[in-house]
């Protein structure tokens, strides 16, 4: 079960965590790039052991545990090293909080949740969140530095990935808001009016 390709893909982006937030502390041009191909690889590995899983049909609850603790642990360590680093100007910090205050919302939901027997399936907006927010901090994590190491300086790296942040917050909002109203809906039983 651990060994599974799926159950190792989702590992693989915990394992790459401590040497992600080694290059974006180093802060040269070709680390700052280097992390961005990291994060980059790590992100494409949540999709690929899902498909496996479900194509390979490795379908366990270690797994189904493991990858939003993965997946959470990434994000959170990529907007925490940017930030204490500096990377996030102030108009990128509150698209940050906004998304760590999401997913810590949603983690207590399906933890509650899964403790009355109710699954909180993914919807298609909250996929569409997860790609924009991917591929804002990957684009965050290059910056102005990294583009200009592969001869893309006349484009603004930064601020293209600070407006995909700041999608990807309001995708959250709304995401984060469609959870936590059927998560509430579960919270307490209804009482029969009259």
């Amino acid at each position: 079960m651990l060994t599974d390709l799926p159950n190792l893909l989702t590992l693989s982006r915990i394992a790459a965590i401590p040497l992600l937030v080694a290059l974006v502390a180093i802060h040269d041009p070709r680390t700052d790039l280097a992390a961005c191909a990291l994060f980059a690889a790590a992100a494409i590995t949540d999709y690929f052991d899902g498909h496996l899983a479900r194509t390979r049909r490795q379908l366990s609850d270690f797994g189904r545990m493991l990858d939003p603790i993965a997946d959470k642990l990434l994000v959170g360590a990529a907007l925490m090293v940017m930030a204490g680093e500096g990377r996030l100007t102030n108009w990128s910090l509150f698209p940050a909080v906004v998304i760590l205050l999401r997913e810590i919302l949603v983690s207590g939901l399906r933890e509650y949740l899964a403790g009355i027997r109710v699954g909180l399936p993914v919807t298609k907006l909250a996929k569409w969140k997860t790609g924009f927010q991917m591929g804002a901090l990957g684009t965050l994590l290059a910056g102005d530095s990294g583009a200009r190491v592969i001869g893309l300086s006349f484009l603004p790296v930064g601020a293209i990935g600070a407006v995909m942040l700041w999608v990807a917050a309001v995708l959250t909002l709304i995401t984060g808001w469609d959870y936590l109203t059927a998560g509430l809906r579960h919270a307490s039983p209804a009482r029969p009016r009259g």
